[in-house]
């Protein structure tokens, strides 16, 4: 059996009660088990992702979650990191407006898009009548998307329904299958577009992770990997970690032939950001970048060390 870490991404849309005495708990008892991640916590509910070497502790943790935040159903999504890579440097658990950045609170009691099982999701996307919709942002949809998909072209979330304003006003008949990593942002975008006129309005159940986790390769309509927010950059189609590494300076993920560019100089700049970032910015990552591999020769762990020298990505988000 392969020597990995195990990781765990999930979220509920939920009323919850007393926040801060769910903060408190929840930072003590997975402190306990040695978890590392981000919990955010908001009135709209919660949204997580966790890792640890020991699956078994990682189940004790959502065992505590589930207990804590009363929901037995779950859906937890299921991932791999290679053993030395921390995925995430430290544990976090925060209180938030909004456990996804959209602008506004998620309507608990609001129609949202009718969700859609991985094992009916080709079905659905190759109808004639279906727009296909990737609602992540731009560096995301680059890394893989499924085939003819529209994508959203969005440096940040909350820049969506001005996409939709501009680009689909005049598609609120269509269907309209959207997708997001986890099945987080689907929750929020549909809800949205159902508000705004939008008919017949479906989301990928658990995102593109689930779709992997339930989908063979050999059947899968998904071409590339998966961005994901943690210190991996990307997944592949099996949820192993994926080949991409993450620009220190712009956090832009870089395949293998973006680093290969002339532009590319480890810890200081990539082919996306060489001529957007002054001299005295390359000149602070660079030093950067030599404080980490100073203590690495030192054998101690840098916080921000994968994301400098690999160039990965610093945080859960």
């Amino acid at each position: 059996m392969r020597d990995v870490k195990h990781v765990v991404s999930f979220y509920r849309f939920t009323q919850l009660g007393d926040r801060e005495s769910i903060r408190s708990r929840l930072l003590t008892e997975l402190s306990r088990l040695k978890v590392v991640g981000t919990l955010l916590i908001a009135e709209e509910g919660f949204n997580g992702s966790l890792a640890h070497s020991s699956k078994s502790f990682l189940d004790k943790a959502m065992s505590r979650i589930k207990s804590v935040t009363h929901s037995p159903h779950l859906h937890v999504n299921e991932s791999e990191a290679d053993s030395n890579n921390p995925v995430f440097y430290r544990l976090k658990v925060r209180l938030r407006r909004e456990i996804v950045n959209f602008g506004c609170s998620l309507n608990l009691h609001g129609p949202r898009g009718q969700h859609v099982d991985p094992k009916d999701w080709d079905e659905l996307i190759t109808q004639p009548d279906t727009m296909v919709l990737d609602v992540r942002n731009r560096y995301e949809t680059e890394v893989g998307t499924f085939d003819g998909s529209k994508v959203v072209d969005t440096e940040h979330f909350r820049d969506f329904p001005s996409f939709v304003e501009r680009e689909l006003g005049d598609k609120k008949s269509k269907s309209i299958a959207m997708f997001c990593t986890g099945g987080i942002r689907c929750e929020k975008a549909s809800q949205w577009m159902i508000e705004q006129g939008f008919e017949r309005v479906y989301q990928l159940k658990g995102g593109i992770l689930n779709y992997l986790a339930n989908t063979p390769v050999t059947e899968s309509s998904w071409s590339g990997e998966c961005f994901v927010f943690d210190q991996r950059v990307t997944v592949d189609s099996g949820l192993h970690q994926g080949s991409y590494e993450q620009c220190f300076a712009c956090r832009h993920p870089l395949s293998d032939a973006d680093r290969q560019s002339s532009f590319y100089k480890q810890a200081v700049s990539c082919p996306y950001c060489v001529h957007t970032t002054s001299p005295e910015q390359k000149a602070r990552y660079g030093e950067r970048g030599k404080q980490v591999e100073l203590a690495t020769k030192r054998g101690e762990q840098h916080i921000g060390s994968k994301s400098v020298l690999s160039s990965t990505k610093k945080s859960f988000a």
